[in-house]
């Protein structure tokens, strides 16, 4: 009797302590919601906030912030289902987060996740024993030029072997336990391999010359009117540096015609495309040149706001950059009347994001930043009419943006000067894989596949994966054609694979990428891409004939043609450029026959077999 109502009063005071605990959430949340103007656009804020709090996103967590913010709790767990970086179940103190991609693979690091699994007693794909350690693959951090590495907590560790790992893991445990920042603990101690190596292995003449001082382009921007600093970009032929080329000016122009009560000037840091990492240069070497274009671009538009989405892999940048826009505060080049001149009034927030690769496409990313999940949108309207909050929006990457300011900086005669006449300038080159000097290179455009290829020291480099994962595979008979939007568009990555690299395994894994990312809105890509892995594990495991190819191609083709966003319209071009420049390929791994399964009886039956634990007796037919 007496142990009963023990065992009752402590269930009570279980309750009693959860509802105590439950109250404090509540308040602290109602708190943070406060802190950011209880503005529903910033939920994706207010969420990271409860995250590196309490370490996850509970539902009592979601109900506090909806009830805070005056919405429903699904359209918190809507946008908080959405993203890879939130979560919604407990997690190790230590979230280790392994770049997975086919450089990092090939680099060694599944060998180094073995490693550390064995190390911290966490199997990939989830939580140690002890709570204290999360292990899990993660698409490309960024970090393709020092793969194999990581995200531990949000930093960074780089280049790792396996016998990196046992450091690593006691300077993690030997970390302080900041209660107030579960996610983010040991800034008091620097992990092996946390210091990043320098990245930039060639300057160009433009855009990391070192010419010009910070704001030389704004000053000389507002000599002349804003119809003239378009003008300006538009003599310079200037194309967006994403890959898709879009004229800078024309862009420009669309948003400031607009009318609206508000414009809005945003840059896509979101440099999400497997291979890519030149915008991390430039945000690390070179960010006030992106924020002077930005702010020229504010001038031209008549914008008094601007943003920059922070892809959540550089959750690391967002203190430095921080610090540089408060700089540039205190020197007149951001807030009230900027560089002097009244009524130029702009500045500038940074939207963090949390792990989305879909968010690169720019109506995603406008959703995103508005604190939904980052779905697509429905074009037209383009944002040049209806962007950010519904207002007129220009949105442009890193790479563009800093161009803008050297434009203006140095003239739109100078800039053209560089590249060809359809593309001017220079461009930024993130080059990884199996080359002598990975990095990234400011080469001329124009400049061709062989003459870049002796440049990084990769001469006798068979295949080169162009523009990422969605880009082209190029085999050598392609190394004359030249980096130019008018031939070979890219958006930044170059990734080079020897003669010992099996091509049609990398594209297989180009297509479980995409697989993976698919938003899931729509059919074409939801479903398409992943008969699409599937048909192509057919054809490297050799069970493919002719017809699978055939098949294959037309579907890839339907999936290209009838997807809703880029991602979709994208996702098969590793099948596509494969098939048409490694034939041969393919043709070394079919059957001759008409017809052969993709699984054989035997593997159709494993489960079955392990679930009763004896094989099938198979009986001949009677004749």
């Amino acid at each position: 009797m007496i142990a009963s109502e023990i065992r009752t009063n402590e269930s009570l005071l279980g309750k009693f302590n959860a509802l105590l605990a439950d109250k404090e959430m509540v308040g602290w949340v109602e708190a943070v919601v406060r802190d950011f103007g209880s503005d529903r656009s910033r939920l994706l804020d207010i969420v990271l906030a409860v995250q590196r709090k309490y370490g996850w996103i509970s539902y009592e967590a979601m109900v506090a912030i909806a009830s805070a913010l005056g919405i429903h709790a699904v359209e918190v767990e809507d946008t908080v289902s959405f993203y890879a970086f939130l979560n919604r179940t407990p997690k190790g103190r230590f979230q280790i987060r392994m770049s997975k991609t086919p450089v990092s693979l090939m680099k060694g690091a599944a060998v180094v996740a073995r490693a550390f699994a064995e190390v911290t007693g966490a199997p990939l794909g989830g939580t140690s024993p002890d709570g204290v350690f999360t292990l899990e693959w993660t698409s490309d951090i960024g970090m393709a030029d020092q793969e194999p590495a990581a995200l531990i907590n949000g930093s960074v560790v780089t280049a790792l072997t396996p016998e990196d790992v046992p450091a690593i893991i006691a300077a993690l445990r030997g970390c302080r336990d900041d209660a107030a920042s579960p996610l983010f603990p040991g800034r008091e101690v620097v992990l092996p391999h946390s210091e990043l190596k320098p990245s930039l292995v060639q300057r160009g003449p433009v855009l990391l010359s070192g010419r010009g001082a910070c704001g030389d382009g704004i000053r000389a921007a507002i000599l002349i009117a804003p119809e003239a600093v378009i003008q300006e970009i538009s003599k310079a032929k200037l194309r967006g540096r994403g890959g898709a080329g879009f004229p800078t000016a024309m862009k420009w122009k669309f948003t400031r015609k607009s009318i609206s009560d508000e414009h809005y000037v945003v840059c896509n840091a979101d440099e999400g495309e497997p291979g890519t990492f030149k915008d991390r240069v430039l945000l690390t070497e070179v960010p006030d040149l992106m924020f002077d274009g930005m702010t020229i671009a504010s001038y031209a538009l008549g914008a008094k706001h601007g943003l920059v989405y922070l892809r959540g892999e550089y959750a690391y940048m967002l203190e430095p950059l921080q610090q540089v826009l408060e700089r540039r505060r205190q020197s007149g080049l951001l807030g009230s009347r900027i560089c002097g001149r009244e009524g130029f009034d702009f500045d500038i927030r940074i939207q963090l994001g949390a792990g989305a690769y879909i968010c690169g496409d720019e109506s995603a990313l406008l959703d995103s930043a508005e604190g939904k999940r980052g779905a697509p949108r429905n074009r037209p309207p383009f944002p040049t009419d209806c962007g950010y909050l519904e207002k007129p929006t220009a949105i442009d990457n890193v790479e563009t943006y800093a161009c803008a300011a050297r434009i203006l900086e140095s003239g739109a005669a100078w800039f053209a000067g560089y590249g060809t006449s359809e593309s001017t300038g220079t461009k930024l080159l993130s080059v990884s894989g199996d080359c002598e000097r990975p990095g990234v290179y400011e080469v001329d455009f124009g400049t061709t596949i062989n003459e870049f290829l002796d440049l990084v020291g990769a001469p006798d480099a068979p295949f080169v994966q162009v523009s990422g994962f969605s880009g082209q595979s190029l085999s050598a008979k392609d190394f004359g054609r030249s980096i130019a939007f008018e031939d070979l568009s890219t958006g930044g990555s170059m990734m080079i694979f020897s003669k010992n690299r099996d091509v049609l395994e990398v594209a297989l894994q180009f297509i479980d990428f995409f697989v993976d990312e698919s938003c899931g809105w729509c059919a074409p890509c939801r479903i398409g891409t992943t008969l699409l892995k599937k048909q192509l594990e057919k054809i490297v495991a050799n069970r493919g004939t002719l017809a699978d190819v055939s098949a294959m191609y037309a579907l890839a083709n339907t999936v290209t043609r009838t997807s809703r966003c880029g991602l979709g319209q994208t996702a098969a071009n590793p099948i596509l450029t494969t098939i048409r420049n490694f034939p041969e390929l393919y043709e070394a791994r079919l059957r001759t026959e008409d017809f052969v399964p993709g699984v054989t009886l035997r593997e159709a039956l494993t489960e079955a077999v392990r679930v009763q634990g004896r094989e099938p007796v198979v009986e001949e037919a009677s004749t």
